[in-house]
């Protein structure tokens, strides 16, 4: 039986606490009125007095003069207010970039883990209470992921911009969409498809402990059979996923290749985080039947879905760019102006990286390497779902600061503390899986 040691556990504590702390910095700093934009805006050497001036160039000019003036202030007024929706979307969006980025990653590790039991995989049941343990972190993410949808159906922040009347009123496309996107047929999809997740996790790990102390195997079918069907509605619920809570906050844009991006973003991340969890207990003398083979499969799923990623980016990058339709275009545009560096360095961290260091046969089997290659991937996916929110939610209001580091500590430590407390509540090796013995003596 693993045991949670104190260090890892208080590390845990420290970095929710620290995370809290900066995200409530977060909500307390943002901007309130008009007026504290304009400070903000003055400092940063962006001002914004141009119609200002123009309005007092032309004082001299009459009555011309005067409905220009109030033409360029009604202008500059309604520049700050967007401003000052942008910058307090900005701790609520680095909050939910967080939230929903360790949410998906339990989703994918869960969604390996459902692969693995379809498959009748040989090599990995040695693995399985170390998925378990990732995916435990499912329920909780998933419950406070689905608060802040609930936020911001309630109108407390300006994330989703269809959910406001008032750009519904005047949107003809908003309009068009509304039998889709209104707030209780997209809350009800949330929690059916947050359920549906949960219900398989719940069930297919109560199967797999009382497989342990079965005399058959019939646990271990009622787990293929379900985990058949689950991988139906995962790939359905998936994809309406990626459109209702994270293509949604632009509203104006879609691509059909949007669903298959955001999964291959966090299931690249979801093995990932597998495989540095499973070096991490290795380090600490457990898991004595993980061999270096069984690290050399990880990392090639960690080097292939990450050229799954790549192709994908690539495809839905050069076919928008192609057709060059004003509707879609706008969506890499945003980004190349205004994103540059998160945009590019993201196909940096997520391809070129782990490309160069991954391809290597030996490298896949190298302890430093492989969690040196993790981190770069988790941080690098983290810049990808960055990249997906913020343009809409933010515009060019963005920067990494307090608010986005906080957050990525808090759900840091409540996932450390989820998963390794998940991994002490069963032995780290399943007793009974009909293909443990080949498991444990995988080897190539």
């Amino acid at each position: 039986m693993y045991t949670f040691s104190s260090k890892l556990k208080t590390f845990s504590f420290v970095l929710m606490i620290v995370g809290v702390l900066g995200i409530g910095y977060g909500f307390l700093t943002a901007p309130k009125t008009i007026q504290d934009v304009e400070t903000i805006l003055a400092s940063d050497s962006h001002g914004h007095s141009n119609a200002h001036d123009t309005a007092a160039t032309h004082d001299a000019h009459g009555e011309k003069a005067g409905h220009d003036a109030k033409a360029a202030s009604a202008e500059h007024n309604e520049h700050l207010e967007h401003v000052l929706h942008q910058l307090q979307n900005k701790p609520w969006a680095a909050l939910y970039v967080a939230c929903l980025f360790f949410m998906l990653i339990a989703l994918g590790a869960l969604a390996f883990y459902a692969i693995q039991q379809v498959a009748q995989a040989g090599w990995s049941p040695v693995l399985f209470r170390v998925m378990q343990g990732v995916t435990a972190y499912l329920l909780p993410g998933s419950i406070i992921f689905f608060v802040l949808l609930l936020l911001s159906g309630f109108h407390i922040n300006h994330l989703f911009i269809w959910m406001d009347e008032e750009v519904r009123a005047t949107d003809e496309l908003i309009q068009g969409k509304a039998g889709y996107l209104n707030f209780p047929f997209w809350i009800i999809r949330a929690a059916v498809f947050i359920f549906g997740w949960n219900l398989y996790r719940h069930l297919s790990r109560k199967n797999c402990l009382a497989q342990d102390e079965a005399t058959d195997n019939s646990f271990y079918k009622k787990n293929f059979k379900m985990s058949a069907a689950f991988l139906v509605f995962f790939i359905v619920s998936e994809s309406i996923m990626a459109w209702d809570w994270i293509m949604s906050v632009d509203p104006h844009w879609f691509s059909t290749l949007f669903g298959w991006y955001v999964f291959a973003s966090f299931f690249v991340s979801g093995i990932t985080t597998i495989s540095m969890v499973t070096l991490y207990l290795k380090s600490k003398g457990y898991l004595e039947n993980v061999n270096s083979s069984h690290i050399h499969d990880l990392s090639k799923f960690m080097f292939g879905i990450s050229v799954f990623w790549t192709y994908l980016w690539f495809s839905q990058f050069m076919l928008i760019w192609y057709s060059n339709i004003p509707e879609e275009v706008t969506y890499f545009k945003t980004r190349i102006e205004h994103f540059n560096l998160p945009f590019f360095g993201a196909v940096v961290l997520n391809f070129i990286f782990p490309f160069l260091v991954l391809i290597n046969t030996d490298f896949k089997r190298i302890t430093w390497i492989i969690v040196m290659a993790g981190v770069v991937i988790l941080f690098g996916h983290y810049v990808d779902f960055f990249n997906m929110i913020m343009p809409s939610t933010v515009g060019d209001q963005w920067f990494i600061g307090i608010p986005e580091i906080s957050s990525i500590l808090f759900f840091l430590g409540l996932f450390i503390f989820v998963v390794f407390n998940a991994l002490t509540k069963a032995p780290l090796v399943p007793k009974r899986n009909p293909f443990i013995e080949e498991s444990k003596h995988f080897h190539y």
